[in-house]
Formats: C-alpha cells, sequence, structure tokens
C-alpha cells in the first residue's frame, strides 16, 4: 500500500505506529547492548577492569588480565547480545501490524460501487534487523550504567552480523584473522574487518547473495563508528607504541618437582 493514497489520519497513524514499533525496539536493543559483560566478569574477580590494562571493557582486555577462559567468556557473552538484539527487532517487526482501510470507487457500468480493502501495515523486517543492530553496538559503546564509557563494539558487531548478514560476517572473520595472524595486532584486525564490512556487504549485493540495500547503509554506519572507536588505537599504531597479543611462554617446573 502506497503512503500516498492515504487520507492525513490514516498517515499519521501508520507513522506513528512505526514510531513506536521502533521505538520499542530502540529500547530493547539498547537495554542489551548495554550489559557490561567485561565489567560484571572483572568485578566477579575482584577487579574493576577500566582501571587496569588498557581500561577497556572488552574482551581483548579482559584475556589479557584474567586469562583465556574469562576473554572467552566475555567475547561470546558480548556477541550472544547482539545476536538477541537482531532476533527480538525481526521477531517486534514481524509481529505487529496495523490494519489499515481504503476506500475505492468503482464504476460498474453506470452504477458506481464503493469497496474497503483492508491492508495490514508492518515494519519492514530488515528495518527491524538493521534498527536493533545499529542500537545494541551503541548500547555496547555507550552503555548508560557505565557513563556512556563501554567497549568499542567489535564482538557484539560480530554478533549482529551473525544474526542479519551471516555470509558478510565470514567475510569479515578471515579477514579479522588474516591480519591478526600476520600482525599479531588485535586492533589492526579489527580496524581492517570495519573497513571490510561495507565492501564484502556491496559485493555481496551486486553478486545477489544479500538482497536488501539498506543493509550497505548500516555496514557503512558500523564500519565507521568501529574505525572511529578505535582511533587511540590508530595514534599508537602510527607511533609504534601499540601493544601485540603474543602467547606467553610456559613456565617449565624443576625437574623433580
Amino acid at each position: 500500500m502506497s503512503l500516498d493514497g492515504m487520507e492525513p489520519a490514516q498517515l499519521f497513524s501508520v507513522r506513528f505506529f512505526w514510531f513506536k514499533i521502533d521505538g520499542l525496539i530502540v529500547m530493547i536493543s539498547y537495554l542489551l547492548g548495554s550489559i557490561p559483560f567485561g565489567y560484571l566478569v572483572g568485578r566477579a574477580r575482584g577487579m574493576d577492569i577500566r582501571k587496569q590494562g588498557s581500561g577497556n571493557i572488552g574482551a581483548t582486555n579482559v584475556m589479557r588480565l584474567l586469562g583465556k577462559r574469562a576473554g572467552y567468556t566475555v567475547l561470546a557473552c558480548d556477541a550472544l547480545k547482539g545476536i538477541i538484539a537482531v532476533i527480538v527487532g525481526k521477531y517486534i517487526a514481524d509481529h505487529h501490524s496495523l490494519p489499515v482501510s481504503q476506500a475505492q470507487t468503482i464504476f460498474e457500468g453506470v452504477d458506481q460501487v464503493i469497496r474497503h480493502t483492508t491492508y495490514i501495515v508492518r515494519l519492514p523486517e530488515a528495518i527491524g534487523a538493521i534498527t536493533a543492530a545499529i542500537v545494541c553496538i551503541i548500547g555496547h559503546n555507550f552503555p548508560v550504567w557505565l557513563g556512556f564509557k563501554g567497549g568499542k563494539g567489535m564482538a557484539t558487531s560480530a554478533g549482529v552480523l551473525i544474526a542479519m548478514m551471516p555470509e558478510t560476517a565470514i567475510g569479515c572473520m578471515i579477514v579479522w584473522a588474516i591480519v591478526f595472524l600476520l600482525t599479531r595486532y588485535v586492533s589492526l584486525a579489527s580496524i581492517a574487518a570495519a573497513i571490510a564490512l561495507p565492501l564484502i556487504t556491496m559485493l555481496l549485493l551486486m553478486s545477489g547473495l544479500l538482497h536488501g540495500w539498506p543493509y550497505l547503509y548500516f555496514a557503512i554506519a558500523a564500519g565507521i563508528l568501529a574505525v572511529w572507536r578505535h582511533r587511540s588505537n590508530i595514534v599508537r599504531l602510527l607511533n609504534g607504541t601499540e601493544n601485540r597479543f603474543v602467547k606467553k611462554p610456559k613456565v617449565e617446573e624443576p625437574a623433580g618437582t
């Protein structure tokens, strides 16, 4: 149903309906994204992760300070909240509708007949998913519970991509893994994946493996946000002061112990 054919009252109702549904998705997605799993895991281990290491609440800083188990736990939880946010956003968009009736005048010979047709208006599922994805990432980066000082959103971004564009997620993960294995810089790998995100999305759209050009707008916005959140890392990379992620050598126990 075209909005152009609606009466002003109907047009207002539809737009207000979309506003309410989008608002519900925004609220839920932000609250999900703002759960600071890195901070909570650190607190459970008696540490304020914000005052140690890089000061970031993300999985990398947690892993450096508290070990692999804690780091992988935070990584999984941060990704999971992104997956859940997109699934919930899609569900809300798909399961909330507004019936709108439209009268049509039809001439049958000399008789004039008015027929009423009812249209079901929904928020497009892609818009629900994209809204949930970007707001969840913003919630992670700027959580209200920590004074709007959160992580850099890479694990959460991976989660929303897995739920919304799995092919793009795989491509970005491959880019991340290649750059990380070659350089051992987590930050550089994350920046490379963020830059690759809109490029991979565009290629998939052009090849027909992905449908919906709004996904490209999301990819551009998410990529820019991720690079901007890594601006301090970019400065350290240029200055040669960025820390590499290296394996700690195993300490061999003395013989006879």
